[in-house]
């Protein structure tokens, strides 16, 4: 049996259709480098929570493209529509400036005390089993570590 919502549920049909128009979908385009990925994977769901938290239950889908920051920058150059870079060299982020105008000039000393928005993921790899038992970042200074 068909029901027409109209007929029987006027303020619910309206309730729904206000409630819709109310939360909004963004979707945004990271496109970053390759060591950055699982970084970005660990990092974007907690903070689309954090969104919907702030933004009346918005919600927010962050999408990932990675490749070498170089291959990356190129690809916005050709048309890849990102809407956050996050790369580790400063001239892969200069070249949106320099070849697509896409930041002004100035854009390395905008934020206080010349700060860039670019950073580097360091990380070190140890061999299977870690068999030196090599943790943090402070025993790699032991003696025993060095060739």
């Amino acid at each position: 049996m068909a029901v027409n919502l109209l007929k029987k549920r006027p303020l619910t049909l309206a309730a729904m259709l206000l409630l819709a128009g109310q939360a909004q979908a963004t979707e945004l385009l990271n496109s970053s480098y390759d060591v950055s990925r699982e970084l970005f994977a660990a990092l974007n769901p907690p903070f689309e929570q954090q969104w919907a938290k702030d933004n009346g239950g918005d919600k927010l889908t962050i999408k990932q493209s990675h490749a070498g920051s170089s291959k990356q920058a190129l690809a916005i150059l050709q048309g890849l529509k990102a809407d956050v870079v996050t790369y580790n060299q400063v001239t892969d982020v200069q070249i949106l400036h320099d070849k697509g105008k896409l930041l002004p000039a100035d854009w390395q000393s905008r934020l206080p005390n010349n700060s860039s928005p670019f950073y580097s993921t360091m990380g070190f790899l140890v061999r299977k089993g870690n068999p030196k038992h090599i943790h943090p970042w402070s025993e790699l200074e032991r003696v025993s570590y060095t060739p």
